[in-house]
């Protein structure tokens, strides 16, 4: 026995879920994802998303619709006559033709605790705002943004130096065997659903490159916290005079330290940096255009004195 699938997804998150449901012996009967956008070095060639990729090598049937408004794409997807669809991180808001187009409806691998951090950057906010777990929710969906009862729980320990790309590469392995065991008890009729609490909802907001700077003006955990959860994209970031010209420079590593002093200021020779309580070292840093380097490294070509104010 197996299900019949349609795999909806887009970035490289969504494809161990894609592998381990074709591993579970499920026939994914089409795969769903974004259409190819510019990229390469120049920006000019189409660029095949990761879950199109892993599909070709799978030998798997891909459909890019821009989206579900043609009555055409509606009724493609519903010919499939899939048992369900599985959708982790699509990109695209699923109209209520498609998710009733299956016999079981669209089930859907969250990367949060719901109802904490429905939306767009849910890995991202809870590290920036300090959470000291999450986890991979398997809900089915319905019309409304994350709104849809819980199948399926997977908790994850949130590090204190845990940055947003090791939370991510966790938490698509995790998101993978919880969807894997949640279709294998949907075949069994053995899969509950329990509708989410109505408190404690919180949206997860899609990173605007405006929040992306550094504001020292804030505590040394917060900073920290926000460093970490944007590292390694898109990247928190300050602005230094390097040889008498103002850069942009982003930190992909930092510690939460000890020390005194205005805002921004450079504390020590090892890039302490005073914030409005306490202070937070930098350890990993990248100029534009170049590569990342540990703090030591990094000031052997890019001196930053103490005292050296950081904005």
């Amino acid at each position: 026995m197996s299900l019949s699938i349609i795999f909806m997804g887009t970035p490289e998150f969504s494809v161990p879920t894609l592998r381990a449901l074709v591993d579970a012996g499920h026939r994914v009967v089409a795969v769903y994802t974004q259409p190819p956008r510019p990229g390469g070095r120049r920006g000019l060639d189409l660029q095949k998303s990761p879950v199109h990729q892993a599909a070709e090598l799978l030998g798997l049937p891909v459909l890019t619709p821009v989206n579900f408004k043609d009555q055409e794409d509606r009724q493609r997807f519903i010919d499939f006559k899939a048992d369900v669809a599985v959708v982790v991180a699509y990109g695209l808001l699923l109209p209520q033709a498609i998710l009733d187009g299956t016999r079981y409806g669209c089930y859907n691998g969250h990367a949060s605790l719901l109802p904490r951090w429905r939306g767009a950057a849910p890995l991202q906010r809870a590290i920036m705002a300090g959470d000291k777990k999450t986890g991979m929710m398997v809900m089915k969906m319905d019309k409304g943004l994350d709104t849809g009862p819980v199948a399926l729980t997977r908790e994850i320990e949130i590090g204190e130096a845990m940055t947003g790309g090791e939370l991510h590469d966790k938490m698509m392995l995790v998101g993978a065997k919880a969807m894997a065991e949640a279709m294998m008890k949907l075949e069994l009729d053995e899969l509950p659903l329990t509708p989410q609490p109505a408190e404690g909802v919180i949206y997860a907001a899609k990173i605007d490159k405006g929040e992306t700077r550094i504001d020292f003006a804030k505590s040394g955990v917060e900073v920290h916290n926000h460093i970490r959860g944007l590292s390694p994209f898109p990247g928190a970031w300050f602005e230094a005079a390097i040889a008498g010209k103002p850069e942009r420079i982003k930190v992909l590593g930092s510690a939460v330290a000890e020390g005194v002093g205005q805002p921004g200021e450079v504390l020590t020779d090892d890039l302490v940096i005073a914030c409005a309580s306490g202070a937070v070292r930098l350890t990993r840093l990248q100029r534009a255009g170049g590569k990342p380097l540990d703090a030591a490294d990094f000031l052997r070509g890019t001196p930053i004195a103490p005292g050296t104010r950081l904005a």
